[in-house]
């Protein structure tokens, strides 16, 4: 046998050779499922989505070192005319941090006070509510998704989790790879001097480069001892590799034509050969073979055909494996969505989200606020900005650090407008359906997604926009504000839309009508949100004067941040969604059943992502997931209205 040469099977292409792979040979329920507490995660891929369990920060925090007070105890202090506070009394010393005093609402800096003695201080300008204080629920709010099934955790991610009261998480078990060096020539570097070594011998070091490959691409990996060019060996140790616990057997040097090169035979006497050779270089030499239903893969001997093999046909298999896209760290060239300032002198690392929308990446800057992980979490990229740069131009290409993958950006579906509470399973189940299609969601309000579709930076905007004359949604505004855009819409979802109050209802709110009431404190939602206009509409309605309402002025982004409002005691009363309330035990009145949408331009309708998308929306799995949250119905759900 050891004078055989081998002769190549018909050569595939590397896009038919990993075809053949994934179809084949790739088992998604192969692994395991372990549960292990967050901080040993990092790198792993997560079995279930998580959730929050508790908000962060879980009460109202200082942000400043200074003093805390009741904002309207401050008002009327000018520097012609100081305001004196008493210490205990009407003025708390309090570090960055510290839970504020009831009955404070508001923290002066302590190099904004003059100290008078033990007793007093005194204020030149008067405080707002909420200045310089983390509110309960700034970063994470109670039930909130923190990550989807198969995302990768980072050690970001830990801080996450941690913060939303997770301590154990299930993930996937990682691959195991067995390595097999094989090579007459070979020599252990370990057990030699390199004056031990003769002519034709080499040090053998592919095993512990594609060991450290294995490990940064999600597995783990054993090293068989090195063998001799010993068919009967190499057939030995193959066989007893697949019957162990090993998910892929790799085997290193002789997978080409030469007369000692035994992979192929080895294979062949115990399994199947699918690929012996593709038509990359280097690496052209790789076999590709089935034993008894696990992958054994001959990787070529020289060192840079072994990495490109690797990487191109093992790495994808690993990552099918835990539901992971196939992925390269880079930087690339976006364009921001807006014009972004920022001071001169200071070097800052911006947090973006980004997504390809029609021919370029478009970066959207998420919150600056340094207390909130989630902000490096959920970013997709970091755009540097020197400290000479006094900020960045809107639709001028910068160079973004890829924290995503770029395959991850160019297979993101970016949705912009109103936030609801379904957006986060759509997201669970696109990945879990379509793991290399993910979604991107910014919550400015539904006239804030009409613009962004008008801009050209989105694929997708959620609205929910009642025309006051005939009671439909969306399509008289989409009729205004996009009147030369070919644009179709979708159905999403028939929510209950009404008023959020602590459990029990402790001032008998009974409706819109109760909010003028001057008991009452409301927290609204933002201008140009679809729920902002459902309120103003009632309250013309009603006769009602929005100046007379107790907090019209103060407004969230999203249905939870104003539950979370409502529950920390902030606020008597927010308008939102059934399902926000529901989510933090909190009581609801009913006001409307409203429609929620899709927009979506036709130039993206028949795209691979929205396909994805829809399909997701239509299957069963997420109908009864959305059912499941309360106060939603998806009779219509996924059908196209227009």
């Amino acid at each position: 046998m050891s004078s055989k040469r081998n002769v190549y099977l018909k050569m595939k292409s590397l896009a038919e050779a990993r075809k053949i792979i994934l179809d084949q040979l790739l088992d998604k329920d192969c692994l395991a499922t372990e549960t292990i507490p967050v901080p040993d995660a990092v790198g792993r891929s997560l079995a279930e989505p998580v959730a929050a369990k508790i908000s962060s920060p879980g009460f109202h925090a200082s942000a400043m070192d200074g003093i805390a007070v009741d904002a309207a105890s401050t008002f009327g202090a000018h520097e012609s005319e100081p305001k004196t506070l008493i210490i205990g009394k009407e003025a708390f010393y309090v570090n960055t941090g510290h839970v504020l005093p009831e009955s404070t609402n508001a923290v002066i800096m302590i190099e904004h006070i003059n100290v008078t003695d033990d007793t007093r201080v005194t204020i030149e300008a008067p405080a707002f509510p909420w200045q310089n204080v983390r509110k309960m629920g700034e970063d994470i709010v109670a039930t909130e998704l923190l990550f989807p099934r198969n995302h990768v955790i980072t050690p970001y991610c830990i801080g996450a989790l941690l913060s939303g009261g997770i301590f154990k998480v299930a993930v996937r078990e990682k691959p195991g790879v067995l390595i097999i060096p094989t090579g007459s020539e070979l020599v252990d570097w370990r057990k030699s001097d390199l004056s031990d070594l003769k002519p034709g011998q080499v040090f053998e070091t592919n095993s512990f480069i594609l060991g450290s490959l294995t490990e940064s691409c999600g597995g783990t990996f054993e090293r068989n001892e090195m063998l001799s060019d010993n068919l009967e060996n190499i057939i030995r140790t193959i066989d007893n590799a697949v019957s162990d616990n090993y998910h892929i057997v790799l085997t290193v040097g002789g997978s080409s034509a030469g007369s000692e090169d035994f992979t192929r035979h080895a294979i062949e006497s115990i399994g199947k050969i699918l690929i012996h050779g593709v038509t990359m270089m280097p690496g052209k030499p790789v076999i590709v073979g089935n034993v008894r239903n696990k992958p054994v893969i001959g990787i070529p001997g020289y060192p840079v055909s072994a990495i490109v093999a690797f990487e191109q046909i093992v790495q994808p298999l690993i990552a099918g494996m835990l539901g992971r896209p196939d992925d390269t760290k880079e930087k690339i060239q976006v364009e921001p969505t807006r014009k972004i300032t920022s001071k001169l002198g200071v070097e800052e690392f911006l947090r973006v989200k980004l997504g390809r929308v029609d021919d370029r990446v478009v970066a959207t800057p998420m919150p600056r606020g340094a207390g909130c992980i989630t902000t490096i979490t959920e970013a997709d990229g970091i755009i540097r900005i020197p400290n000479n740069v006094e900020g960045l131009k809107e639709h001028t290409p910068v160079t973004a650090e890829l924290l995503s993958p770029l395959q991850t950006i160019n297979n993101t579906v970016v949705i912009v407008g109103s936030h609801d509470n379904t957006l986060d399973i759509l997201s669970d189940e696109l990945m879990a359906s379509h793991s290399h299609t993910a979604l991107s969601s910014s919550h400015v309000g539904s006239m804030g997604g009409l613009m962004a579709i008008k801009r050209g930076v989105c694929h997708v905007a959620g609205s929910h926009l009642l025309d006051e004359n005939d009671g439909t949604y969306n399509l008289s505004y989409i009729k205004k504000y996009l009147p030369d855009m070919e644009i179709r819409l979708v159905n999403l979802v028939f929510r209950d839309q009404g008023l959020i109050v602590p459990p029990g209802n402790p001032k008998g709110i009974k409706g819109i009508e109760d909010l003028a009431r001057e008991d009452i404190t409301f927290i609204n939602r933002q201008g140009g949100s679809g729920t902002r206009i459902l309120l103003d509409y009632r309250l013309k309605q009603l006769g009602i004067n929005p100046s007379n309402i107790n907090g019209y002025e103060n407004d969230e982004f999203t249905h939870m941040s104003v539950a979370v409002s409502v529950l920390s005691g902030r606020t008597d009363v927010g308008l939102g969604i059934y399902a926000a309330a529901k989510a933090l035990d909190l009581d609801f009145v009913p006001v409307v059943t409203e429609q929620y949408d899709l927009v979506i331009p036709q130039k993206y309708f028949e795209t691979k992502n929205i396909i994805s998308l829809l399909d997701t929306i239509n299957t069963d799995r997420f109908k009864k997931r959305v059912n499941g949250l309360g106060g939603y119905s998806t009779e219509k759900t996924g059908k196209v209205i227009l």
